[in-house]
Order: structure tokens, then sequence, then C-alpha cells
């Protein structure tokens, strides 16, 4: 994806508030007001920014960051991404650099693609990926192919981008796997578990069976097939039997952010 070399200050002006869901009819959230759903956009590419891989550009940008987090009104969201931007505004850059590479490439339940989490080795994570990718083009986003549909920072701008309703219904879809990050994360002892859990509260809240599919997840890793993923660049799978997420592709930058009366 094209290079962010001005668009982290353009964040900042902006005025930034935290998207807490309204209160919901029973089985149906209260629909956002526009002021409300272009906040929430903004908090979602805050997201994005924050689980990006934390190279020199985003690190000299941990000023800026730590400001609009600070600047955010009280919510658990906000209390999530300041406890997150702490700890990131106080760690040198190489170790924010190793940390980032420990935690999300080499960890076996904590990767960023999610589709791994809900089809594992399966075609249909071929299928998933593919609509994913469709979903994309069909709302005029183009991802310049920089990492794959469905790595979580790449879904994140896309929610921003297409609104709460049909923007964030990946991010539904995948709410298990996001739960298995944000546990594996915590487990860890990693301050990106604030990130993953300051999305979780934008999202509605685990079913039992959400919470049991999440245990089983843990616990066996999701279904095996020995089958590749070569259209999307991922390259080998493991073996049947491992809980290994594919590689992911190198460090990329999200294109630039649209001002609040951009695309919803």
């Amino acid at each position: 994806m094209s290079p962010l070399p001005t668009t982290v200050p353009a964040v900042i002006r902006c005025r930034v508030r935290a998207a807490v869901r309204r209160a919901a009819r029973p089985g149906r959230p209260a629909p956002l007001t526009p002021e409300e759903t272009r906040d929430r956009a903004l908090l979602l590419r805050l997201l994005s920014l924050l689980l990006q891989y934390p190279d020199a550009e985003l690190a000299d940008a941990r000023p800026e960051l730590t400001a609009t987090v600070e600047a955010l009104p009280s919510s658990p969201a906000a209390g999530h991404l300041a406890a997150f931007t702490t700890w990131f505004t106080g760690q040198e850059p190489e170790t924010l650099e190793r940390h980032y590479v420990e935690v999300f490439d080499l960890r076996r339940k904590s990767g960023l693609h999610l589709t791994y989490y809900l089809h594992g080795d399966t075609r249909r994570r071929g299928m998933a990926l593919l609509g994913l990718a469709q979903r994309y083009r069909a709302a005029g986003w183009d991802t310049d192919g920089g990492e794959l549909p469905d790595h979580l920072p790449v879904v994140l701008e896309f929610a921003a981008l297409a609104g709460p309703r049909a923007g964030e219904a990946p991010l539904r879809q995948h709410r298990r796997g996001l739960e298995l990050i944000r546990r594996a994360l915590t487990d860890a002892g990693s301050p990106y578990r604030h990130v993953l859990a300051a999305l979780l509260t934008l999202l509605p809240p685990p079913t039992e069976a959400d919470l049991r599919a999440v245990a089983e997840l843990a616990a066996q890793g999701p279904p095996d097939e020995d089958v590749g993923l070569d259209p999307y660049g991922a390259g080998e799978f493991a073996p049947p039997g491992t809980f290994v997420p594919p590689e992911q592709a190198p460090p990329t930058r999200m294109p630039p952010l649209p001002t609040p009366e951009g695309p919803r």
C-alpha cells in the first residue's frame, strides 16, 4: 500500500472523539448520526495505524498519536488506547519493532490474518479472501496488494471507509478470531492487548456460543486442510495438525486518510 508521509499529522488536526455504541434496541443497535459515523471512522483509522508495523515513520509520529488519544472523551476504548500509547511512547524504536514481530509474526495465536482463525488451512479460506477482495473492489477501494485482504489493519481501514453497516461486517464476522487474538496478547503480556480490547468495545458483546467457540479454537486451532493459497501470495501453509498462521507480507502503510467528509 502507499506510504503515509503526511497523514498522521492530518489525523491529529481532526477532531477525534471516542466511538461508543449508542444504547441498542433489543437485537438491533440504534443508528448512528452522521457525526457519530464520522467520528467512528476516525477511531477505526487510529486503531489501524496503531496495529501497523512500527517503522521509523510511525515511531516519529508517537507524540501526535498520544495527543490524539489524550483528546478522546472518556470511554472504555479511550482508556485502553491511553494505556497502549503510554507504553508505545516510552519504548525505543528497535524495541517496538522486535515486540511487534514477536507477537504478530512469530506467535501462533496472535497473527493478524483474520480468515485463518475462521477457516484455517482449508479451501474455504481461499474463498473468504476472494470474497473480501471483491467486497473492497465493489466499494471502489484498491488496497494495492501490499497485504492480504484479511490483514486486520486493512480490514479496519475498509470499515472506516465503508461505514458501520457494510464496512464493519467483516469485523463482526471475525469477532471470535479477534477475541482469540486479544486473549493471546493478554496471555503474552503484550500492551497490544489494549488495542484489541478497544476494538472489541465497538462490536456487539460476545454470546455464550462465541465464548465457547473461542475456548475451543484456543485449545484445538482452526480447521486443517493441506491446501495452499498461491493466488494470494501467502506461501505454503504448515502441515495439518499445527497452528501456525501464514507469513505476513512485508510491513506496509495504509492509504492516505480522507477528511471527515470522505466516503462512508
